[in-house]
C-alpha cells in the first residue's frame, strides 16, 4: 500500500489562487456529487432559523442540499453559487426559486434584501473581506449571517485515517473561529455529531465528490482507490456491500450584522 499522507489540522485561509483551483473542481459532474453529499441535521437548521428569518440568500449553494431545507422551513430563497452545473441541478430541485450565477463576493444581488445570508459548505472557497462586505451589503441591520460544515469525524481514529486516504480538503478544526469583517458581531457556535450510514462503493463515491480527487491526474485517482480498497475491506475487514455507519459531525457558526452607521 502508498504512504498514506498526513491529514492537516486545516484553516479557513487559503492563497487564491489555489482557492480557485480546487473550487473549478466543481464547475461540472454536479449531479453525481448531489447524490451522495448528506444533507444537515435538524438542529443546525433550528440554529440557523432561530431568529425567524424570512428571506435568505443562500451563497455557494451548490446543488441545492440546505437551500431545499431553508425552503423546506418556509424561507423565500435567492441560491447564488458560481457553478452553472450546479445550479442546474438546483433548479430542477427547486424550479420555483430565483438562482444567480456569481460568486460569494459579487452576487448582483439588491442590498438590504435579506433577513439572512448562509453558506453552506462554502466559506473555505471565498475571498472573507470581501465575501463578509458582501453578505453585510445583503443583510438588513440585524440580519445573520450563518456558516455551516459537514465534515468526518476526525476525533474517531478509524474515521480520521479514512479521511487521510479520501484527502478531505473540508474537515476544519470546528473550534476554529472562522474570519468574519468588522460588520458583523462575534460569531456564536453550534456542533452536532451523527452519522451516515455508507457502504464502499459510496465511499467511493463520497471520495469522487471532493475537489482533490476531481483535479488529479488517472494515476493518482485509482491509488487513492486502491489504497481505499486496502483500507475498507483488509485492514477495517468490511464486505463490499456491508454498511457501515461513518460518524460525522456538523459545525455552524452565526454572526449578526451590525447596524450600518
Amino acid at each position: 500500500m502508498a504512504e498514506i499522507p498526513s491529514l492537516p489540522q486545516r484553516a479557513f485561509v487559503v492563497g487564491a489562487q489555489r482557492r480557485e483551483e480546487l473550487a473549478s473542481a466543481f464547475q461540472s459532474d454536479a449531479e453525481s456529487y448531489d447524490k451522495i453529499r448528506p444533507s444537515y441535521p435538524q438542529e443546525a437548521l433550528d440554529f440557523t432559523l432561530q431568529h425567524r428569518p424570512a428571506t435568505a440568500v443562500d451563497i455557494g449553494c451548490g446543488s441545492g442540499i440546505f437551500t431545499e431545507q431553508l425552503v423546506s422551513a418556509g424561507l423565500e430563497v435567492t441560491a447564488v453559487d458560481p457553478s452553472a452545473d450546479m445550479l442546474s441541478v438546483l433548479s430542477k430541485r427547486l424550479p420555483q426559486i430565483e438562482v444567480v450565477c456569481a460568486t460569494g463576493e459579487a452576487t448582483g444581488l439588491d442590498a438590504g434584501s435579506a433577513d439572512l445570508v448562509t453558506y453552506a459548505q462554502a466559506w473555505h472557497w471565498v475571498d472573507h473581506p470581501q465575501a463578509s462586505a458582501e453578505a453585510a451589503r445583503l443583510l438588513h441591520d440585524g440580519g445573520w449571517l450563518t456558516l455551516l460544515w459537514n465534515q468526518l469525524d476526525v476525533t474517531v481514529p478509524w474515521v480520521h485515517r479514512l479521511a487521510r486516504i479520501m484527502h478531505a480538503g473540508d474537515v476544519h478544526r470546528p473550534e476554529l473561529e472562522p474570519p468574519l469583517g468588522p460588520q458583523f458581531q462575534k460569531p456564536e457556535h453550534g456542533i452536532w455529531h451523527w452519522s451516515m450510514e455508507l457502504d464502499f462503493d459510496e465511499i467511493i463515491e463520497l471520495t469522487k465528490s471532493r475537489s482533490y480527487y476531481r483535479k488529479s491526474s488517472d494515476t493518482t485517482r485509482a491509488k487513492v482507490e486502491a489504497n481505499l480498497a486496502w483500507y475498507w475491506h483488509e485492514h477495517l475487514g468490511h464486505e463490499p456491500d456491508k454498511k457501515v455507519q461513518v460518524p460525522y459531525l456538523t459545525h455552524a457558526w452565526r454572526s449578526r450584522r451590525r447596524p450600518r452607521r
